[in-house]
């Protein structure tokens, strides 16, 4: 008899790991996901990235908008009588009742290495953090923060002057990749689960817009991980003249004058330590323009000091 899983999960992050559970035949009795949002321009309801790829394939989806304190909804999940639940990037609290409706319980994989980086935003942290290499955590949820035990972790390398999109692409492909051992290794009960060293946790917060201004004092290396890690949003700015201006690729160079001066026409600009050379930028409300074809029309020439406008 084929074992009954249920999905949640909102990102493009998860769509892979979902696709993957389908091409490889998993019974997924129901998809959770968060519901539809306003977009950008609030014209009209925009439906998550998981919810429209479960719909392709004729998933049963739901988007409740919490699951604490619905009765309704806990009735309904409680009559799937499921075997297993996959958590990936869902969003939503699973309350303490919930936890129990599931014979091998709620699986979540995290975007780390546990016990780092517990929380919101663990891929942009790690970049930011300048880390080597991070990976995929299969963690049995608990009622505490990313807290469970472990079953599974993945790694991989992270790559020199990576941003956070093209890891998250590396880091959802892996777990589809491992979907599939993970599950059958716990249907089969050929794994076990192992605590986690709390005291060894950090955390990554949820990232907040104005974390992308950059500080010309700061290290170069540091202010290549804001840029590096907050790609491609909120991406890492300067304001120029009441204009921001988005930074989407940049490298270390070693030439050194006071921080914040613009000290080549190719914009490269002197921080606390090095300085860093803008590759691709985009001004506030222009379209993302290679360095050589910003500087065509740019008043940031030599010389410009950003600490002084």
């Amino acid at each position: 008899m084929q074992k009954k899983i249920a999905f949640m999960g909102t990102p493009f992050f998860a769509v892979p790991i979902l696709k993957k559970m389908y091409q490889n035949g998993y019974e997924v009795s129901v998809v959770y996901t968060q519901p539809p949002r306003k977009s950008n321009r609030g014209q009209k309801f925009e439906k998550s990235p998981v919810h429209s790829f479960a719909e392709t394939i004729s998933f049963d989806v739901r988007t409740p908008y919490q699951l604490k304190n619905n009765k309704s909804e806990y009735e309904y999940f409680k009559n799937l009588d499921l075997d297993l639940v996959i958590i990936v990037a869902y969003g939503i609290i699973i309350p303490k009742e919930f936890l129990s409706l599931s014979k091998e319980g709620f699986i979540n994989l995290h975007a780390s290495i546990l016990p780092n980086w517990r929380g919101a935003a663990p891929i942009q942290r790690s970049i930011m953090n300048k880390d080597k290499e991070t990976g995929i955590s299969v963690m049995k949820i608990n009622e505490k923060l990313d807290e469970g035990d472990i079953s599974h972790i993945f790694k991989i390398n992270i790559r020199e002057n990576e941003n956070a999109q093209t890891l998250s692409d590396r880091l959802s492909n892996l777990a589809s990749e491992k979907i599939s051992e993970v599950i059958d290794s716990i249907m089969d009960k050929e794994v076990e689960f192992t605590q986690q060293d709390h005291t060894k946790a950090t955390y990554a917060k949820k990232i907040k817009k104005t974390e992308g201004l950059i500080d010309w004092n700061d290290k170069a290396e540091n202010i290549i991980g804001k840029i590096n890690g907050l790609f491609p949003y909120p991406g890492g700015y300067f304001i120029f003249r009441g204009e921001r201006y988005k930074i989407l690729n940049a490298q270390i160079s070693f030439n050194k004058d006071q921080p914040g001066k613009v000290i080549s026409n190719d914009l490269e600009i002197s921080c606390g330590q090095n300085s860093i050379k803008i590759l691709e930028i985009q001004r506030e409300g222009k379209k993302p323009q290679k360095i050589n074809e910003f500087m065509l029309g740019s008043q940031l020439g030599k010389g410009t000091n950003l600490l002084n406008v």
